[in-house]
Formats: structure tokens, sequence, C-alpha cells
């Protein structure tokens, strides 16, 4: 059974005209890595400073294992922050700044000796503590930012696009890192990305977030394949998003031709908004498939062809491994299970109507 730690109820946080976050409510459990995702303005970052206690909301509270702490301070909360710009000190070395926390607490010098060196353990930096700031690298900065907020004990960990300047390579190294730091400390993490593959890597769960709201929650797999709204499916992964009619139960029309898939409850002959992504497109012969087209554009990226394929009136993104050239002709199927079906966004209007039935 989950055990709820932190708790944002009703949080509603503006600067000056600008709303960022509106009612916004949020459970994070135990021994979770939960990742805010979303565009920048979209209050992922003022969520964290929030629980980190470096924000205080205008309306709202902040719950800690059941306790308020909405306007404790952020050295009284159980909670460290990772931040982008990683803020060591550049005056002390790689072990004075990991031991920085510890000192300020008042702990013993062998436990801060001790300390320390399970930290550089932890982040695999044995044998750096003498080390200079100014002398490592970007990834090695980061690593020693990480070991100074560990070395505190935290319950929870908040880290603010950590990675953000680190090269790909990098970044890929230290997505493992923080994985395999989580399930051996027992920490709840926090973390904020703009990244997709960032948050589909590392988490747990998945926050999707714009305009101070949640478009959706769940697993990695849920926010890939069942996306809620055509924004959650645009802004996770490439997606083609087309409109549709609902002819039936598990039958919709796509650029007039019909197509059986397994969504049902969405009415007949209602339109909807359907999302196929570029992989689930199957290509074939002339004839062969459900839909004719052309290819258009056609990119190799490394591991897979990226082609548009112009069909029924809509230039649709295709991947697949095998490359089909400019103008070829080629058919396109799709299973129905990798048809995913949208309701299309209401207007204000029409959201009016159905609060007052």
């Amino acid at each position: 059974m989950k055990t709820s730690l932190i708790e944002l109820k009703n949080i509603t946080k503006a600067f000056e005209d600008n709303v960022v976050l509106d009612d916004f409510s949020l459970t994070v459990n135990q021994n979770e890595f939960i990742t805010l995702l979303g565009p920048s303005g979209c209050g992922k970052t003022t969520t964290l400073r929030i629980v980190g206690g470096f924000e205080s909301p205008d309306s709202g509270r902040v719950f800690f294992e059941g306790k308020d702490i909405t306007d404790v301070p952020p050295n009284k909360r159980h909670i460290n922050t990772v931040f982008q710009k990683y803020a060591l000190f550049p005056h002390m070395n790689v072990g004075q700044n990991i031991a920085f926390g510890l000192e300020i607490s008042g702990k013993s010098d062998a436990y801060i000796k001790d300390k320390v060196r399970y930290g550089l353990k932890l982040v695999n930096l044995e044998g750096f503590q003498n080390r200079k700031i100014e002398s490592l690298s970007g990834g090695q900065q980061q690593r020693v930012a990480m070991a100074r907020a560990i070395v505190n004990e935290p319950k929870v960990l908040l880290l603010d696009e950590p990675l953000g300047a680190l090269d790909l390579k990098l970044r890929q190294d230290m997505e493992y890192e923080l994985i395999r730091m989580k399930n051996e400390l027992g920490i709840t993490f926090i973390y904020v990305t703009h990244d997709q593959e960032e948050a589909l890597t590392m988490s747990d769960k998945v926050v999707v977030m714009n305009g101070g709201y949640i478009q959706q929650m769940g697993t990695p797999e849920e926010i890939y394949n069942e996306p809620e709204n055509a924004f959650v499916a645009d802004f996770i992964g490439d997606s083609n998003i087309i409109d549709g009619i609902m002819m039936e139960d598990r039958v919709v029309k796509i650029c007039d031709t019909i197509f059986p898939c397994v969504d049902e409850g969405f009415g007949t002959k209602k339109p909807v908004d359907v999302v196929i992504r570029p992989e689930d497109l199957i290509i074939g012969k002339p004839g062969q498939g459900q839909m004719d087209g052309e290819v258009i554009h056609n990119v190799f990226i490394g591991v897979h062809y990226e082609m548009e394929i112009l069909a029924g009136g809509f230039e649709w993104l295709v991947q697949n491994t095998v490359s089909y050239p400019v103008g070829a002709k080629v058919s396109m199927s799709v299973i129905p299970e990798n048809i995913q079906i949208m309701h299309k966004p209401q207007t204000k209007e029409e959201e009016a109507i159905d609060t007052d039935v």
C-alpha cells in the first residue's frame, strides 16, 4: 500500500497578473520518483519551490507526513533541492562543499568525514574530496551537488532540471545514476523537466502540466500510450493528431477512410481527435493497406528513418527502419489497438451548457 508523503491542496500562486498555479492539488507518495513535465511557464518550477519552501502559495496548503508545513521555512523541512546551476561554492573543494550542510547542523567531525566519504562513493567520485570545483566537468559538478544534498538524509529530494546543462551522453549516464540512487536510498524524488525522454526514462509517475493545471498524471506507459487530450499527445513524443468522426463504438472515420479501433462511448457520428504514433503506422505496397499515399519527405535520424507521407489530404509522420524514397507510392495500415480516440476540446460556451445541464 502506498503511503502519502506530500500533499499540495488547492494551491494558487500568481506573480502580478500572471496566475501560475490555479487551484492545484497533487499527492506524492513515499519512495516515489515523480516528474513534473511541461513547457516553460507551465508552473512546474513554482510547484517545486512551494514544496521546498522557497515560495509561499497565495492560497492553499502544503502537508508533509500529514502536518501542515505551508509556513515552515526551507531549512526546517526534511527536503533538499538540487538546482540546474548546482550552486556549489567555488572557494571550497569538493569535500568542503559536501560537508557544508552537515557543519551548519553541528555534526561532529568524525560523522562529517564518514558522510563525505559515503556521499562521494554514492556518486562515483571517490578520491575527489580535495579537488577544486573549477577543475570538475559539468557532470562531476552535478554529482557533487547530488552528494551534498544526499548526505543530509532528506526524505525528499527536489531536482529542478539538474541535467539541462549536460551533453547527451552525460545526461543519459546521470539518468541511470538517479534511478540507482532512488532504488538504493529509498528517497522520494520530485523532478522538474521539460524533456520528455528524461521523464519517461526515470519516473514512477509523470505529471504533465500546462497553464497551471495538470493535464494528465500516470505511469510513463499510460502517458505515452493513452494520452487523455491533444496537448499530452503532442507534447509527449511525436504524434499524428487528425480530425475524425466516431461512426459508432470501435469504428472511426479518418480522412474519409473507415478504421476499426477499440474505443467505445464516444457516441455516433461524433467529431473526435484521433492520435496515431508515427512508429505505429505500417508501410506496405500500394493497395495492400488501409490507405494509399506518397512519400514527400525522408530523413535518417540515427535509429530509424523519419518520413512524411501524403495520404487522404493529410501529411502523416511515419517512423520506420526501412527507407522509402521521396516519390514512392506506398500504403499505410494501423492495428486497432494503436488508434487512440479523444474528445475534442470544448469551447467555453459548450462547457457552460454542460455545467447548466
